[in-house]
């Protein structure tokens, strides 16, 4: 059986199938009793575009999920697969080539940027993979 994640948020507004949902992510910080003297609490506002398991209105409080395997894919595309294209580059502009460490570094960011941008190019097919539910709670 697929674990998944679940957070709580608000319909912001819907369209067809699909609900915008406001999510607030708290730090660890905001359960504790001295955060009001510390500058390390923080929330965050993130809004998300989920496909409604049932009918849901502006205003309602509701559950987004997601499978946690598409969790870390989406880490994996967004973060580890970049990280390795960068370093990657450098690593063999170094090795095989004798430019300067500038020019392999400068190289390197181009050769991220346009993995994003391929990776941009797919995001239509990306968002049908990467679907988050919601329901009322």
């Amino acid at each position: 059986m697929a674990e998944y994640i679940h957070h709580e948020g608000i319909v912001l507004n819907v369209k067809g199938t699909n609900a915008r949902v406001e999510i607030v992510q708290t730090s660890a910080c905001q359960a504790c009793k001295a955060r009001q003297m510390c500058l390390s609490s923080e929330s965050k506002s993130k809004l998300i575009d989920a496909v409604m398991l049932e009918s849901v209105v502006p205003g309602d409080r509701v559950e987004v999920t997601v499978r946690e395997t598409l969790a870390w894919r989406a880490v994996l595309l967004a973060y580890v697969l970049p990280f390795l294209v960068l370093v990657g580059v450098v690593a063999g502009v170094t090795v095989w080539t004798d430019w300067n460490d500038a020019t392999a570094g400068g190289l390197a960011i181009v050769a991220t940027a346009v993995y994003y941008l391929i990776l941009s190019l797919f995001r239509n097919r990306l968002q049908r993979q990467f679907s988050f539910t919601v329901r009322k709670i």
